[in-house]
């Protein structure tokens, strides 16, 4: 594999990465895959041991309590960290924790980050965003019903959302809600912190490809009834949901593509040393050409992906909107990785179903990686829309 993507520092600091998980979390998984008290206890052991070494928190920087370096840093070590679903919950940089970390830190009052963000950063707690609506298009914000009415220094929130991950067992969520419904559809909507323990809010997880899942591996309905928090829980703004939601949803894509870069390089390694050593009619099955077929065309796709993503990461660190970017590389390498996964699960043939590999449980959920933080089709429009508009004013579109 090629390295000059990267500097000396961040190869260094992934290979610190690499050797934790080949001795800590891999053996662990299917352990972890349980979702039980065990499973709980070990977490945690993980995590210390984690935090010992000095790999907690990768996705923030050190003056917000993790030890990250920027963006392409961070994509640097999701080709290790991505490689296991549970690694992210390891090191302390799990979805959708990572994303409200970073706007707590970027748009948080010194009281908000006090209560909220420090004991989220530390592991102590875990948090869920609660943007998606069961009744509404969750690809269109605009369309939201959730509603906040002030009265005096309270909000009292009502509404229903769903697709909240993790929040079951949760301490606190991001609620996106209407807060003027007569304003421009894109200042409706108030960012607020809400306590999960607060009096209204019912979470019910959601069965999702066939799976519940426990605590933080949950993608709950939130259902809020008359629930009132002080006005001083508003994150940011009044009316400034819809640009915090992007400031929040755009780092929370990329950072969801560089997991699946190390989902696909698994899965890639998988297949490659399957196709070697299963034998069938008369030889390996790497000597079959769809077979070689199937790993010339997923190497190809892998490498693009990368390309792609470091290059958004580089310019979300040098301050350029990359909003098209990281529109362009989420349905490509969302659609690239159950492709990658499909043929890996096919070389493997029945035992590829079983879990008897991990590529079962990486299939169910790559799937909905088209799905959430925006379908394929809405990027796919973000894109082509964007790129039309140059053209339409005269610029062209330079790809740089």
């Amino acid at each position: 594999m090629a390295t000059s993507l990267f500097p000396a520092e961040y190869l260094e600091a992934r290979a610190s990465y690499r050797a934790f998980m080949d001795e800590h979390v891999f053996p662990a998984e299917h352990a972890l895959d349980r979702e039980d008290d065990d499973a709980a206890a070990l977490l945690a052991r993980l995590q210390e041991r984690a935090r010992v070494s000095g790999l907690w928190a990768p996705h923030v920087p050190p003056e917000a309590g993790g030890s990250g370096e920027g963006f392409l840093y961070y994509a640097c070590l999701n080709e290790e960290i991505g490689r296991s679903h549970w690694a992210q919950l390891v090191f302390g940089c799990q979805a959708p924790d990572a994303g409200n970390a970073e706007i707590l830190h970027l748009f948080g009052t010194d009281e908000q980050k006090r209560r909220f963000l420090v004991p989220l950063v530390a592991g102590e707690i875990r948090s869920f965003f609660s943007m998606t609506e069961p009744d509404v298009a969750g690809s269109d914000p605009t369309t939201l019903r959730a509603r906040a009415v002030r009265d005096r220094d309270e909000w009292v929130i009502d509404g229903r959302k769903w697709f909240s991950t993790g929040a079951d067992g949760a301490g606190f969520g991001i609620v996106f809600a209407i807060t003027d419904p007569d304003a421009d559809p894109h200042r409706r909507g108030t960012m607020i912190l809400v306590p999960a323990d607060a009096p209204g809010v019912t979470i019910t997880p959601t069965v999702v490809m066939g799976h519940t899942g426990r605590g933080w591996n949950t993608h709950c309905e939130v259902s809020y009834t008359g629930v009132r928090v002080p006005v001083e829980n508003t994150l940011g703004e009044e009316g400034e949901a819809f640009l915090l939601a992007q400031k929040r949803l755009g780092p929370g894509r990329i950072h969801h593509v560089m997991r699946w870069l190390g989902q696909m390089q698994r899965a890639f390694e998988l297949m490659c040393r399957y196709a070697l050593e299963r034998e069938a009619f008369g030889g390996p099955l790497a000597d079959k050409q769809t077979v070689q077929n199937w790993i010339a065309d997923s190497a190809a796709q892998i490498q693009a992906c990368r390309l792609l993503t470091m290059d958004a990461a580089g310019k979300i660190d040098a301050g350029v909107d990359a909003r098209v970017e990281i529109s362009l590389l989420k349905f490509t390498v969302a659609g690239a990785l159950v492709e990658v996964l499909d043929r890996a699960i096919q070389v493997h043939g029945a035992l590829g179903l079983t879990d008897g590999t991990p590529l079962a449980g990486m299939a169910m959920r790559a799937r909905s990686g088209r799905i959430y933080d925006g379908p394929d089709e809405v990027h796919r429009m973000v894109v082509a829309r964007r790129i039309l508009r140059s053209f339409r004013d005269g610029e062209g579109w330079r790809f740089t």
